[in-house]
């Protein structure tokens, strides 16, 4: 009989100094958690080419982390905090609308024009997507990737108690990123250094890419006990046609298909679940899902009753997880986006 879950079967109680506040001095430099069968095997990154085989295929989130978060004052002089979730007119010259959460003592109304730090506006024009919306719309007074890269900030989870830095704006950034859209680190992927890809490549294990840019969602958390009645944001995402066929070609020599990061697994499991013509995702990947692409996840370790953790128990069981959670804490593993990395294979449905 199935096991029907709640939200605090999710939970666990991790010590505070566990919460990575900063990344390993290099790229490569964390501890690596290998969950792929019952007994458990504390490694290093570095020993990730010789857990892969030739043949195997990984498949990485190409998103690019933009400076989303932007402070300014209301016409009274209230202060206010805005972060990016989603430029709305990317490619046109006039509008520079954007979707941004906003963090503000009062809300000002409709038509308020807000004064930004560096010399720019922003409108609001009302909530988004719908009236009600959890987002706001506001109308920028020049292009908003430019105000970004030029005044914004580094947006640093919540977890992270510092103002983001230098050290920040290289390190919250995979190596290979490109497609600039998202407002959180795809951070499994954050692991990788051009040395690394190298000796996977050497070992004949092949490499493709998805975008998916990570909203602020992410952090969102779950307010309701029963998981199915909790909304999962939208995220708008990529699997290029070389990608579907690089799968392909994988499956076809038996290899493995290895998700850097559960925004990959996102991607891959939206893209199979809803076609290729789907592209934008609120997939919801709870115990009981059925996975049609990924074999193996690379991921980092996920916050107390937060959807990766269900995504995660769904991939690898979640008994096998909660146990490899309690040997993170036990061996002084390090957490979250600037922690320590996990491998796991696909638990076979019963």
């Amino acid at each position: 009989m199935k096991k029907t879950f709640s939200l605090s079967d999710f939970d666990f109680t991790l010590p505070e100094e566990l919460i990575a506040q900063h990344p390993a001095a290099q790229r490569g430099g964390s501890r690596l958690l290998d969950g792929r069968a019952d007994a458990i095997a504390d490694r290093r990154f570095a020993d990730l080419p010789d857990l892969l085989l030739p043949g195997d295929l990984l498949v990485f989130n190409d998103t690019q982390v933009v400076k989303a978060r932007l402070f300014g004052q209301k016409a009274s002089g209230g202060k206010l905090e805005l972060l990016i979730e989603r430029v709305l007119s990317p490619h046109s010259d006039s509008g520079h609308e954007v979707a941004a959460h906003m963090k503000v003592s009062k809300k000002p109304l409709p038509g308020a024009v807000l004064q930004m730090e560096g010399g720019f506006t922003a409108t609001l024009l009302g909530r988004w997507p719908e009236a009600h919306g959890p987002l706001y719309r506001f109308r920028l007074s020049s292009d908003p990737y430019a105000l970004m890269a030029k005044h914004g900030h580094v947006p640093l989870p919540p977890y992270i108690t510092h103002s983001d830095s230098a050290d920040d704006e290289q390190r919250y950034q995979t190596v290979f990123a490109k497609n600039p859209g998202a407002v959180a680190a795809p951070t499994a992927a954050l692991h990788f250094d051009e040395a690394m890809l190298a000796r996977l490549a050497a070992r004949g294990i092949a490499r493709a890419s998805v975008t998916l840019h990570v909203g602020a969602g992410t952090f969102q958390p779950v307010k309701t006990e029963q998981i199915a009645d909790h909304h999962m944001h939208f995220e708008r995402f990529e699997v290029p046609a070389a990608t579907h066929a690089a799968i392909a070609e994988c499956k076809a020599r038996g290899g493995r298909v290895v998700a850097v990061g559960t925004t990959t697994v996102r991607a891959l499991e939206s893209a199979a679940k809803f076609g290729p013509a789907c592209s934008d995702t609120n997939i919801f990947i709870t115990p009981g899902f059925e996975f049609q692409r990924v074999d193996m996840l690379l991921t980092n370790f996920h916050l107390p009753k937060s959807t990766l953790m269900m995504l995660v128990s769904a991939f690898a069981g979640y008994e096998h997880i909660m146990a490899l959670y309690q040997h993170a804490i036990a061996q002084r593993y390090r957490f979250f986006s600037y922690g320590d990395a996990m491998l796991l294979a696909r638990k076979a449905h019963p």
